[in-house]
């Protein structure tokens, strides 16, 4: 079975999934969303078995498959994964699953005869494979091939599956974000194109390809990066990192670049926004620990301290702006952005429990924010409003909704004993060790949290009923079914986090050492040897 394709198969089969799904009859609505999630579902086992056949310990790209695809140019279809992308495919395919559940019913109030359903079902598995295939590329063009077709089933998503409303401004609204969100990253990747095709120049002014072809292919290019042999002007390196950078800092989203995101989330159904958030966007803080880091070591460090401040900024920034909403869908879609800026803060401390903590809260953010967008998605759904002062009294009449989404919104603010709080604490100390005063601000953002969950939390569902929510029903089985499994994940990783971190902690320490980096030494002062007499009048 060693040499059975597995990573081939794993982004293959939502895609099968998705073409059955479009050929399926119209009428047959109820069978494209079972058969859709019978495909997530195999992906998922595809998954897990893969899981336990990595060795933590082994070859650092593991399950590799390599074939010519484009010999001309020196690109090839290189498949391979390592502890970081491992976990993050753990990520995609456990949710997928879930949100088909929880948009079991989103679809857009459409005339008769549309295949809405199966439209809908296919994109989500067409996003599920792309994203997919991002994390598992070892070719540097194949990666951006699907970097941006990605954004495409993403778009239709956002732009044609929106709330239901009669309001054409709202209609309007929807069209401009998901315009907005398409615009932000073609630009992102526009540059980041250009990055590309500078960066294969230079493999073949350095004759890495076969003959007169360079190479894309990622194992090489660090390799000659890490030698010193790619022989271009650090000058032109920092530019080429800049390019990338800016591409995954757009889709991250890290401020200043991250104003399409709210409206995205807010224009999208919850499980449409659930996996823009918690998948899609997960592919640029992916691309800045892969590409950024290994492709440019130097330039990574030249411009750590910018990003860092950069994230630090996002990090105080999201969370201000957080307290101020009244669309409790927005606020939430803020938050992401305070906590992406967590991310990058690990990733570009450059220490190893630094990015370990940046790795597993990219996937605690991607639990805890599936939870607590999709648990207001199915409140808001009853209710018919998003704004935080139409609600009030909630747990009087929908006990189990207010519980599940206040242990949601705790793992928000990343409660000690839920899965947040462990990455957040790494992230922290690890760049406390090489940026004291950026760590120091950050950890204001603990407080900022605690004020803008806990202040909507008793704005939406403590004190009398609000008239028009004394009809709000409880979850139902179904919901219960998407809501369980994420609170559950939430309370086991943050007892218990090993699991996840076996995988990343020897991808990180592989990562660091590739490049030269390592941790800053401990600043404590050196304890007496055994057997030192130490008295207090030797003090004095």
């Amino acid at each position: 079975m060693s040499d059975f394709p597995w990573l081939t198969t794993l982004w293959l089969l939502p895609v099968a999934g998705a073409v059955i799904v479009l050929v399926l009859p119209a009428t047959q609505r109820v069978l494209a969303r079972w058969v859709a999630l019978g495909f997530s579902v195999a992906v998922l086992v595809v998954a897990v078995l893969l899981a336990t056949r990595f060795e933590p310990g082994g070859e650092q790209f593991q399950f590799v498959e390599s074939h010519s695809w484009i010999p001309a140019f020196g690109a090839g279809y290189t498949l391979g994964v390592d502890g970081i992308a491992l976990v993050l495919v753990l990520l995609t395919t456990a949710l997928v699953p879930l949100l088909i559940v929880a948009g079991w019913h989103d679809e857009r109030e459409v005339g008769s005869g549309r295949r809405v359903a199966h439209t809908y079902v296919a994109l989500t598995l067409l996003v599920e494979a792309m994203v997919l295939m991002s994390f598992l590329a070892l070719d540097i063009l194949l990666f951006y091939v699907f970097f941006e077709a990605m954004l495409i089933p993403m778009y239709f998503l956002i732009g044609g599956f929106g709330p239901r409303t009669d309001d054409p401004a709202m209609r309007v609204r929807r069209a401009r974000a998901a315009v907005k969100f398409l615009l932000y990253n073609l630009l992102g990747g526009l540059v980041m194109l250009a990055a590309v095709i500078g960066l294969y120049v230079l493999t073949v002014q350095q004759g890495l390809g076969d003959g007169t072809a360079g190479t894309f292919d990622f194992r090489t290019v660090v390799s000659a990066a890490n030698a010193g042999e790619l022989g271009a002007d650090p000058a032109l390196l920092n530019a080429l990192f800049l390019g990338f950078m800016f591409a995954f800092a757009v889709k991250a989203p890290l401020w200043p670049l991250h104003t399409w995101l709210p409206d995205a989330a807010v224009a999208a159904t919850p499980s449409s926004a659930v996996l823009m958030m918690a998948v899609v966007d997960k592919v640029g803080t992916f691309g800045m620990l892969r590409y950024g880091l290994l492709l440019f070591p130097d330039a990574t460090q030249t411009y750590a301290p910018l990003i860092v401040t950069l994230a630090v900024i996002a990090i105080i920034y999201g969370a201000l702006v957080a307290i101020g909403q009244t669309d409790v869908m927005r606020l939430i879609a803020y938050t992401s952005i305070s906590h992406f800026g967590f991310i990058i803060l690990g990733i570009f401390a450059l220490t190893s429990q630094a990015q370990t903590g940046a790795t597993l809260y990219m996937v605690n953010h991607g639990i805890s924010t599936a939870a607590l967008f999709l648990i207001a998605g199915f409140l808001v759904s009853r209710r018919g409003t998003r704004m935080i002062a139409d609600y009030g009294g909630v747990q009087k009449v929908a006990p189990v909704l207010a519980g599940t989404f206040l242990i949601a919104g705790l793992a928000t603010l990343s409660l000690p004993g839920l899965a947040p709080f462990v990455s957040e604490f790494l992230v922290l100390v690890g760049t406390f060790s090489r940026y004291q005063v950026a760590a120091i601000i950050a950890t204001g953002a603990l407080v900022l949290a605690a004020i803008y969950v806990l202040w909507m939390y008793q704005r939406m569902m403590t004190g009398p009923v609000t008239e028009g929510n004394e009809r709000i029903r409880d979850l139902v089985p179904r919901e219960l079914a998407v809501v369980v499994p994420l609170i559950a994940a939430l309370i086991f990783l943050g007892v218990y986090p090993k699991p996840i971190t076996d995988f990343i902690d020897p991808a990180v320490h592989q990562t660091l050492t590739t490049v030269g980096i390592t941790d800053p030494e401990p600043s404590a002062p050196a304890q007496p040897e055994a057997g030192t007499a130490t008295t207090g009048g030797a003090h004095k």
